[in-house]
């Protein structure tokens, strides 16, 4: 969950006994180091670090980026045409940082680590979880010698983790239809990611062939997720069918709030988003604001299918509330 992953978020997890876990796509290699410096003070538990799988630069177009921000004027400042010259930390300094920190796992999402990255994982006995969202994903991850396969549902909050971006919204598999469907054709760890938001949720994944599963949105509320108070509350009760996928606060297809920005966004007559990164700088100083004024309706909230079932408290009591109730129903 890049940007929504503190380290005091994976020192209350860990000391519960579950995995803790950075987002690290928008860190950089110094900011990597500090993160694991910072949890492994405060536990001794287990963590991963994951990083998105760079997509080729974006095709820009002015003129529709011009229509793009005169589109965002109206829900927040002014965009410069500069707002969408953004960039990311480089691939390889993360991985040099990943391996450096010989995490309990690396985790990658919208493709394949690079060959000569995964010899270097490999060599330092460091596991690396692959991202897939069909069965396809998965085997070409297994082949590029992934440990253990990430089977995403679309049930799950934030980016979609589709090797092809562009076919993110016709790859849309639940997870309850995945995991037999990984389960039968790979033999290698699975690993059930989305809307996962209690014990109910982790039984059915294990019944379903899954080794492990992967809770994100029902942390959120956790005190130690430090998440902004209009996205917490935001998540209060939020029904399934109120969360939507959108291209319109990044360029990639990922499941948010439905926000007003966002069902305006989805409308016909609104321009169509910028390619990843661009939208995101586009949209930063309209989230921004949205930050500043409280106005959920323009940041950027992103949330699983079972966000209802994300609790106010504190997160190690929720790790231990989750596994209590899953190991009722397992038999």
């Amino acid at each position: 969950m890049a940007g929504a992953s503190p380290a005091s978020l994976s020192i209350a997890v860990g000391n519960a006994g579950g995995m803790g876990a950075l987002g690290a796509l928008l860190t950089s290699a110094d900011g990597i180091r500090k993160w694991v410096s910072e949890v492994r003070a405060g536990t001794a538990g287990p963590f991963q670090l994951n990083t998105w799988i760079p997509d080729p630069d974006p095709r820009r177009d002015a003129d529709a980026e011009a229509r793009t921000r005169a589109f965002l004027a109206g829900w927040g400042p002014l965009v410069p045409a500069a707002a969408g010259d953004v960039t990311r930390p480089g691939l390889g300094e993360q991985c040099d940082a990943f391996v450096e920190a010989a995490p309990a796992a690396v985790s990658s999402i919208m493709g394949v680590f690079p060959s000569e990255f995964v010899t270097r994982l490999k060599a330092k006995r460091i596991p690396w979880f692959a991202t897939a969202t069909t069965l396809a994903e998965a085997r070409r991850a297994r082949d590029a010698g992934a440990d253990a396969i990430i089977a995403q549902g679309f049930e799950a909050g934030g980016h979609r983790g589709s090797f092809d971006q562009a076919a993110a919204e016709r790859q849309l598999t639940g997870l309850f239809a995945l995991l037999p469907r990984f389960a039968d054709g790979l033999d290698l760890p699975i690993i059930a990611a989305g809307g996962i938001g209690d014990g109910r949720g982790v039984a059915a994944a294990l019944t379903l062939g899954a080794s492990a599963a992967i809770v994100g949105t029902a942390f959120l509320r956790c005190p130690e997720a430090k998440t902004h108070p209009a996205w917490s509350n935001a998540l209060a009760n939020l029904e399934p069918e109120d969360t939507m996928l959108t291209r319109a606060l990044t360029g990639r297809a990922a499941r948010a709030v439905a926000t007003d920005y966002v069902k305006a966004a989805a409308a016909p007559e609104a321009p169509p988003p910028a390619p990843y990164p661009v939208q995101r700088g586009l949209t930063a100083l309209m989230k921004d604001a949205g930050a500043a004024a409280g106005d959920h309706h323009r940041m950027q909230l992103w949330a699983g299918q079972s966000a209802a079932m994300a609790k106010s408290v504190p997160a190690g009591d929720l790790v231990a509330e989750i596994w209590r109730q899953a190991q009722e129903l397992m038999p």
